[in-house]
């Protein structure tokens, strides 16, 4: 075998430390960016974060402006600002601290299920085996409020030698289902909407016929078969509709009040203002992290540069400072890219979005579609309309028969509005849609209109009729 050496001249980028934690930051949500920079005070002892007692509490138009020509300078790898002085030098705050409005962002302490129902238990004398079988049965209760495994499964968890019968626990579960919330420790859907029955709605001049509906045709009822239920139960429109009401003021999760998630609030990145007849963004001053240099190990260092490892630390203080102002420039630049090219959205709604591709704004501001990718994700955005993450506002393109395009946004907006405003007793059917919406020039098969129906989580028509 003849062995050759051979020289191959190739290019590679190397992405040094610093445009690695800037690709990094860019690409974090705000509360991972919060972690990331408590993370990074806990460690380097150059970094430290500003007392908001200590800022300012007003913003005027000249730091906005400051903002926004700051955002054309991403290029440039030259540090225009003093680092080591605060984070508020380069943007400032609009508004105190002090002024949040606490309740908005409080999350209320509600009892749970179980504490609820055993504060309602302390009020009846049960016997100890009773009270036993009860906590128990109100271990088994799922999220919806059900207790959906069967009595031998209940008597199975309890020893042996406890000698629980089926019987006692029967007399239980119907204890139970006194509590409140009405409905509580049913074993199915009907039998939920049976207990709130008797136990609300007896004297209903329709309570039978929701009975009756309830313990056999609710198959039926979900499917919207009004026909054969007025068939079943031998009945007209007028009764049909009134039994209809009574069982829709039914609630089928009784329990589910209590098993909601903590709400979380979404803290925008920017806000949208109409500003001179045109839309502006502003970045969120609540987002912005109050980091800067300690300036006692900074005076320590000047004095004694022979720490190599504070002067490292230093260094990497500037960097991170300086790529967090880099990040929120970006999200400043792009978003206003997003909102001059659709003005109409926040001028007229969802039914005005053009059409835009990453590319786009990407040809606007100069960046990778990659950055622009980054840039939209988990990063949100305030306005008049809404609250809306970023990657929202770009939307595939759909033809119009005058050579144009529509987004698709727009295209569901019209889906919406169109099913909003028929006729309830006869509601639209895909074809229908997809007729009208090519009358107005655009071009949607009827397999695209049910695709976006169903995104929206709209019924078909046949499910949406009213009788």
């Amino acid at each position: 075998m003849k062995q050759n050496l051979q020289l191959k001249l190739s290019q590679q980028l190397a992405l040094t430390p610093q445009l690695q934690q800037a690709i990094r930051l860019l690409q974090l949500s705000t509360v991972e960016l919060n972690q990331e920079i408590e993370e990074a005070v806990r460690d380097n002892p150059l970094l430290e974060l500003q007392d908001t007692n200590d800022s300012p509490t007003t913003q005027d138009s000249h730091s906005n402006e400051e903002s926004s020509s700051h955002s054309d300078e991403l290029n440039e790898t030259s540090l225009d600002n003093n680092l080591d002085s605060a984070w508020d030098t380069h943007y400032s705050k609009s508004s105190s601290s002090n002024e949040r409005d606490d309740d908005f962002f409080s999350i209320e302490d509600k009892p749970s299920l179980i504490d609820h129902l055993k504060e309602q238990l302390r009020l009846i004398p049960l016997s100890e085996k009773d009270g036993q079988i009860i906590s128990q049965l109100i271990a088994n209760i799922n999220d919806s409020g059900y207790l959906d495994i069967s009595l031998e499964e209940i008597q199975a968890q309890f020893p042996h030698e406890a000698e629980i019968e089926i019987e006692e626990i029967k007399v239980c579960v119907k204890l139970l289902q006194t509590l409140d919330p009405v409905g509580i420790g049913a074993a199915n859907l009907s039998e939920c909407l049976l207990l709130q029955l008797h136990q609300l709605y007896t004297t209903h001049p329709v309570y039978g016929l929701a009975v009756s509906i309830c313990q056999n045709y609710l198959a039926l009822l979900g499917n919207r078969d009004y026909l054969k239920l007025k068939k079943a139960l031998k009945i007209n429109d007028v009764q049909l509709k009134q039994a209809i009401q009574l069982i829709t003021q039914l609630n089928p999760k009784p329990a589910e009040h209590f098993f909601q998630q903590d709400t979380r609030y979404i803290i925008p990145d920017v806000i949208v203002k109409k500003y001179n007849k045109k839309w502006v963004v502003q970045l969120n001053p609540q987002v912005l992290p109050r980091l800067k240099i300690n300036q006692l190990y900074a005076n320590l260092l000047q004095n004694n540069e022979g720490h190599s490892s504070l002067t490292t630390q230093l260094q990497e203080a500037r960097w991170l400072i300086k790529n967090i102002q880099q990040r929120f420039d970006t999200i400043l630049k792009v978003s206003q890219a997003i909102v001059d090219e659709q003005q109409d959205f926040f001028e007229f709604g969802e039914v005005s979005m053009k059409p835009m591709i990453l590319k786009e704004i990407a040809d606007l501001v100069g960046l990778h579609e990659s950055t622009i990718s980054r840039v939209t994700t988990q990063k949100f955005m305030f306005s008049p309309k809404g609250i809306f993450e970023l990657k929202y506002f770009f939307s595939s393109h759909v033809s119009t028969d005058q050579g144009g395009t529509a987004s698709s946004t727009s295209i569901r907006a019209l889906i919406k509005q169109l099913i909003n405003e028929e006729n309830p007793k006869k509601p639209l059917s895909d074809n229908q849609i997809s007729d009208i919406l090519n009358e107005r020039g655009i071009v949607v098969a009827r397999r695209t209109v049910a695709k976006y129906r169903e995104s929206m989580q709209i019924y078909p028509a046949s499910q949406r009729k009213i009788i």
